[in-house]
């Protein structure tokens, strides 16, 4: 959680450069929004943060265009926002590389992806998928993906969906998948590896209770089946398959050192019975392998030659170490890296499956899931997150870092080939007297900086939509209509429709204000990142936007077009500012 200190120079930065982006005053809830999108963490402080954001706009209002420029580079801003970029520049930047696989062979390399099928992929995901990507890549390799499926708990169960919304992520995300398996079909050639090591004394039997089971573990003790003659352990393996021992009464566990100092690795489980059903296979089989043991049969039997994950699975390679060894297998390399976390909150799969079964999200693409396909909805790139993943490489490290800086890699990505479109929040109709009539319809840049993309044309007349928060902010003064003309408000303001005075055509300095013409003016619903929705009207254009368009809506954000529905507000997903 930022001091105060911090939070008071991140909303003074965020107020600058939204005042240099948009050429005039900030605006109080724009930024407001820019700091609480960016870090989730600070909502529950959001008066407090609404009181800093207050003081940081009153700073900037009083500020001229040269002192902001010179305020924001003090804070290690950018001085030329409406070029937003990412944490490198295009073109300017050394080409990344990650370290060589020890022991690739170009053509032969092959590597996994192994999600146990309890909703969407989020963002927690992707380094590991891109990484992975990145190595089959560079070698010519294979990626497979290799559903880890078995039966966990009752709590923690596949869920058939799953299945098609990871692979759907994958498409989503242009991975291709060179194989796909899954542990429930892998079953038997789980079974099949472990009489074996039965026989040579390297696994056994276990019938001590689960409570027994831990106590024993924790004080070094051996379990009495532990040196039964393998004749008896074949016996009470076909025993747990057969359905003579009940759930809980019997499991398989690996031999190690029960002095071991770490009690976690002292004979760990290898099999389980289980009397849940399964979303593919039903209740085909009743014993289970955990997901140590079936990575080890499975990385050897299908050919893995380098698993890459992170660095909290570290038991796991020991144990994947140690069958390997009583396998008399060759197991692949294992490397890791670092946890890589958004700063956005808590990220639990099982929290959001609820939340989508109960209604109160909409499903897996809902904002607050921070899942792959919600992020693709609101506009993120998938070019961007890979780009931003694969910024830090394979270090070991665990980083955390704002939304920001993968919005700094998307905004780079955006910015140049996305048009402008008017959108006002909390409309309030502005009637300008003495306005000369219009020739015809007038023009407007697709993007100030860009002539390339052309122009649209607006039909308007002297009714016009503006911000209430705008017209309350300069009552009695005089503005300018962005790229129009300059009025003069009234004040008091009125409780309905405004009416203003018109003054002059050239362009000013004065405080510039959003508007959208009243003639076609679209009514718009936003969905914010945390799942609020924001109405207002944007430009005529915009009723016309195919699904999946992204607009830069002015003083808003980038948002992405959904699916248009009957008789409801066109609705867009912000993907930040």
């Amino acid at each position: 959680m930022p001091t105060l200190e911090d939070l008071r120079s991140r909303a003074l930065r965020v107020a600058l450069e939204n005042a240099l982006r948009h050429g005039s005053d900030p605006r109080p809830e724009s930024v407001l929004g820019a700091l609480l999108g960016g870090d989730p963490e600070l909502r529950s402080r959001k008066d407090e943060v609404r009181a800093v954001v207050e003081g940081a706009v009153r700073e900037v209002v009083a500020l001229s265009p040269r002192d902001r420029e010179e305020r924001l580079r003090t804070l290690g801003g950018a001085t030329t926002p409406t070029r937003r970029t990412g944490p490198r520049e295009e073109g300017n930047r050394e080409p990344l590389e990650l370290p060589p696989l020890p022991g690739a062979v170009p053509g032969k390399v092959v590597l996994r992806f192994a999600p146990f099928p309890s909703g969407a992929l989020h963002v927690g995901h992707a380094r590991a998928l891109w990484i992975n990507d990145a190595y089959r890549e560079r070698y010519q390799g294979r990626f497979l993906l290799v559903f880890d499926d078995t039966v966990g708990s009752a709590e923690k169960r596949p869920d058939r969906e799953s299945y098609d919304l990871i692979q759907e992520d994958f498409r989503l995300a242009g991975i291709r998948i060179d194989a796909l398996h899954y542990k429930s079909d892998r079953i038997p050639e789980h079974y099949r590896h472990l009489p074996p090591l039965l026989a040579k004394r390297a696994a056994y039997v276990c019938l001590c209770p689960p409570e027994l089971l831990r106590k024993n573990r924790l004080a070094g003790i051996a379990c009495p089946e532990r040196d039964r003659d393998p004749g008896w352990q074949e016996d009470a393996w076909q025993g747990m398959l057969s359905g003579r021992y009940g759930v809980g009464e019997a499991v398989v566990r690996l031999r190690t050192d029960m002095q071991h100092p770490n009690p976690a690795f002292r004979d760990r489980v290898l099999f389980r019975i289980s009397d849940l059903d399964h979303p593919r296979v039903g209740k085909r089989y009743r014993v289970w392998p955990l997901l140590e043991y079936s990575w080890a049969v499975d990385d050897v039997d299908l050919g893995i030659t380098h698993v890459i994950r992170g660095k909290d699975l570290v038991m796991e390679d020991e144990m994947e170490r140690a069958l390997w060894k009583a396998m008399d297998a060759q197991g692949p390399e294992l490397l890791h890296f670092g946890l890589l976390r958004l700063r956005v909150g808590e990220l639990s799969k099982s929290k959001f499956q609820r939340e989508i079964a109960s209604g109160v999200f909409e499903g897996w693409a809902d904002p607050r899931t921070w899942s792959l396909r919600s992020l693709w909805q609101r506009g993120i790139q998938p070019d961007s997150l890979k780009e931003f993943v694969l910024s830090f490489g394979l270090s070991l490290a665990d980083i955390e870092v704002p939304a920001e800086t993968l919005y700094a890699y998307n905004r780079q990505r955006l910015d140049p080939v996305t048009p402008r479109r008017s959108f006002v929040p909390a409309p309030v109709l502005l009637h300008v007297t003495g306005v000369p009539p219009w020739p015809g319809p007038i023009e407007l840049a697709n993007h100030p900086e860009h002539p390339e993309m052309g122009r649209r044309a607006l039909h308007v007349g002297s009714d016009f939509y503006l911000p209430r928060a705008d017209l309350e902010a300069h009552a009695g003064e005089e503005i300018r209509l962005k790229d129009l003309m300059n009025v003069r408000l009234p004040h008091p303001l009125a409780p309905g429709p405004v009416e203003a005075s018109f003054v002059d055509l050239p362009n000013r300095p004065l405080p510039r204000i959003q508007w959208v013409p009243s003639e076609g003016a679209c009514p718009v619903s936003i969905v914010q990142i945390d799942g609020t929705q924001v109405e207002g009207l944007a430009e005529p254009a915009v009723a016309s936007a195919r699904e999946g368009e992204i607009y830069q809506f002015e003083r808003v954000g980038f948002v992405r077009a959904g699916s248009p529905r009957a008789g409801a507000p066109r609705r867009f997903h912000l993907a930040h500012g």
